[in-house]
């Protein structure tokens, strides 16, 4: 079993009389996650599975006393696919309420079903975690950083899902089976997109403009639909946990620019089922893109597991100077450039250094990555 960094987090926030929602893809092991918290917390509990009709029915416009005789003497109550619960907010509301001496864990795969949901119901009441596919830092932990440099390149092509890492062998049918089965459940099940196949080409379009800059416009052209249909699907997209973009950063500097966004994929593995490509890194013309996706999400899971709370940006003037990555954190400002070729030599844009003096600069490649995800 390979332990989730998060877990220990959510262990040291229990019993506090909050809410814990465990949130995140498909198919990444939340359902597995809290099975473990579960075993680790060896108390009496109940577990009650969104996807089951009677359970949804059981926890639909309830009430307390309902609530109270189905929880009975459990001091834990775990409700999996939580989404799946019409109205789940306002019962997570009346637990918190009248049985303040239960603690509550709902995993949920969808956060534009569960997170509106439970937004207002919910305020001041409970505590969010994202579960990322699996770290490249849980995996040093499970086997060694040794075993998983080694792995680099696979884990480029073939990412993180906790599937993909404990079958090898069967990576491209399991990836296909999830990017065509799983992928698209939630994001289908609102019922406000009508053409499917026009979606899939719309992530196919993302994927091969990985690390580019993207203009809806274009997008709504490639694919037939118009631009405001396309920032719709991608803020589903986003809120289903597919894609996540970045802004580009601007603090009024006039030949910066100020709108532009680029979209990247929570899982390397995910991006490559999409576009049907798992060829070996020595074939491909897009390693500088997949090295900057695999950076960028790692990076955010390394943000996570040290409760560093960052805004993230791209940053690019009118003169089309660029750089990758950049993040804000405590009052600075940190500049990445992420160069898959250690002998490259490279300088950041003088305009940026200019405005931006006290930004902390630093290139990162094949010899040093592991101090910026580990």
């Amino acid at each position: 079993m390979i332990k989730r960094s998060i877990m220990n987090q959510i262990l040291a926030r229990m019993n506090n009389k909050k809410i814990i929602i465990i949130m995140g893809p498909r198919q990444v092991g939340k359902t597995t996650l809290a099975r473990e918290i579960e075993r680790e917390l060896n108390v009496k509990s109940l577990w009650l599975n969104g996807d089951e009709p009677d359970t949804r029915n059981q926890l639909t416009n309830v009430t307390s006393t309902q609530l109270k005789s189905l929880i009975g003497n459990n001091k834990v109550v775990f409700i999996d696919e939580a989404q799946r619960i019409t109205n789940i907010g306002l019962t997570l509301k009346l637990i918190a309420d009248n049985l303040s001496d239960i603690q509550v864990i709902a995993t949920g795969s969808s956060s534009f079903e569960l997170s509106n949901e439970i937004k207002e119901p919910l305020t001041g009441r409970k505590i969010e975690y994202f579960l990322f596919p699996l770290s490249l830092s849980e995996l040093c932990d499970h086997s060694s950083q040794i075993e998983e440099t080694r792995l680099l390149e696979y884990r480029m092509i073939y990412g993180y899902y906790p599937e993909i890492v404990t079958n090898p062998g069967e990576e491209n049918l399991m990836l296909n089976e999830i990017s065509e089965s799983y992928l698209y459940k939630d994001v289908l099940a609102t019922g406000k997109i009508k053409k499917p196949a026009a979606l899939e080409r719309l992530l196919q379009a993302i994927a091969l403009q990985l690390g580019k800059e993207v203009s809806f416009n274009e997008l709504g052209q490639l694919i037939g639909v118009d631009n405001q249909t396309v920032e719709r699907w991608v803020d589903i997209l986003e809120k289903s946990y597919v894609i996540f973009r970045l802004r580009s950063f601007c603090r009024n500097v006039r030949n910066e620019l100020k709108k532009s966004r680029k979209i990247y994929f929570y899982d390397n593995g995910i991006r490559n089922a999409i576009i049907k490509n798992f060829n070996p890194l020595a074939l491909r013309q897009d390693v500088g893109e997949l090295w900057e996706n695999f950076l960028i999400s790692e990076r955010m899971k390394y943000n996570q597991r040290h409760e560093k709370l960052t805004n993230n940006f791209f940053w690019k003037s009118n003169t089309q100077k660029e750089i990758d990555f950049i993040e804000e954190y405590g009052g600075n400002i940190f500049a990445y450039e992420f160069k898959w070729n250690p002998n490259k030599t490279i300088k950041f844009p003088s305009s940026f250094i200019r405005s931006y003096p006290e930004a902390k600069t630093e290139i990162i490649n094949r010899t040093n990555f592991t101090d910026f995800i580990l």
